[in-house]
């Protein structure tokens, strides 16, 4: 008898709607009457450049983008940024401030340093990143070419709920782990970058959405495959795109478009994660990661404080359908990503394994009013 699906809570690659499964399995050995797969066939084609100019399309409707913001579809994920923003962006003053809230804005700033000088604006290493700072506690320069933050931390399950006011330096973040998750103003940014991984598409896409603006004046050492100006010429097509993630980005584009928007994911995903932060609060026995005012609505890190109970959790729940819940190695215990594409009920399965588990080996709950 055929496995049915799990509750996937990876924090990336991560789970996609089964209808965005099922249409692009039923055009996946002959999409619209061309005899092959879109895997298959050449993005030169014109059966592709309607495929693509739909994606972007669909996104810009989806994202609200303006048309003096260039939409790009890249490769090597987000952290080919960490380098392709510094070396496209840092190219007047040589300086930039960066925002350390997690690993992966850690390493953007340890890779920024390679091309001008970094100023770091507020680094959360000595709380174990726990805490999204506040807008007085960042320590801004007036001379930067630009700032730059991570937007969501998937490590950490820390979440920026305000965009930082730079007074007019140019705001680049990397918004990777809740890209089309809620609204955003585009226009508040020079320049927005995401792994498609996690919300979109699966793995092997890159999304850049920037300024137009801010092209075409990258370092001399920037590699061809690097200028965003020469991206954006050749329409995201300088070499071989990775047609088949572009095609299901499209899929999700129209998917989301069809749910209600982004507004419509933004009233989802609270609820999501408001009931689970609300189960787990109510057991003594779990510990959550984040401050509560800087927790995520798309990452929700949690642990028992016992190695061995937390792989317990982990075991067990998999025997339930509730997998890809074990915490990154940096932090260990347990992480659960409530993406778009996971429902509410694979939520509420969840805060029923999360309650039975607590009652087994956590002592009695107490609730908080």
């Amino acid at each position: 008898m055929e496995k049915v699906r799990v509750y996937n809570f990876a924090a990336g690659p991560s789970c996609l709607p089964l209808a965005v499964l099922l249409k692009a399995q039923k055009e996946l050995l002959n999409y619209e009457g061309t005899g092959m797969s879109v895997m298959e066939m050449s993005h030169r084609s014109p059966v592709f450049s309607k495929i693509i100019h739909h994606a972007e399309n669909a996104c810009r409707k989806l994202l609200h983008i303006p048309d003096d913001y260039a939409v790009l579809f890249l490769q090597g994920g987000a952290s080919t940024q960490f380098s392709m923003v510094p070396l496209n962006l840092m190219n007047k003053n040589k300086k930039a401030d960066y925002i350390i809230t997690g690993n992966f804005s850690n390493i953007a700033t340890t890779e920024a340093k390679k091309y001008g000088d970094v100023h770091v604006a507020y680094d959360g290493t000595v709380n174990h990143f726990i805490h999204i700072p506040t807008q007085d506690e960042l320590s801004l320069s007036a001379d930067a070419d630009y700032v730059h933050y991570c937007a969501n931390n998937t490590i950490y399950g820390t979440q920026w709920h305000y965009v930082p006011d730079t007074h007019g330096v140019p705001l680049v973040a990397d918004v990777s782990s809740c890209i089309a998750s809620e609204p955003i103003d585009v226009t508040k940014f020079a320049l927005l970058y995401a792994g498609a991984q996690k919300n979109l598409s699966p793995a092997g896409l890159t999304i850049v959405i920037m300024r137009k603006d801010m092209a075409g004046h990258e370092q001399s050492i920037t590699p061809l495959m690097l200028s965003y100006q020469r991206m954006i010429d050749k329409e995201s097509m300088y070499n071989t795109p990775p047609c088949f993630q572009i095609y299901m980005f499209s899929l999700m584009m129209d998917w989301l478009l069809e749910q209600g928007g982004v507004e419509e994911m933004a009233k989802r995903n609270k609820e999501k994660a408001d009931l689970l932060y609300h189960t787990l609060e109510q057991y003594p026995v779990y510990r959550l990661h984040a401050e509560k005012d800087s927790r995520s609505t798309m990452n929700v890190t949690f642990r028992t404080g016992d190695e061995k109970l937390d792989a317990l959790f982990v075991e067990e729940a998999k025997k339930e359908g509730l997998v890809n819940l074990k915490g990154h190695r940096l932090t260990g215990g347990m992480r659960a990503s409530l993406y778009n594409a996971m429902d509410i009920d694979g939520v509420k399965t969840l805060c029923t394994f999360v309650e039975k588990f607590a009652r087994e080996y956590g002592g009695q709950s107490h609730v908080q009013g």
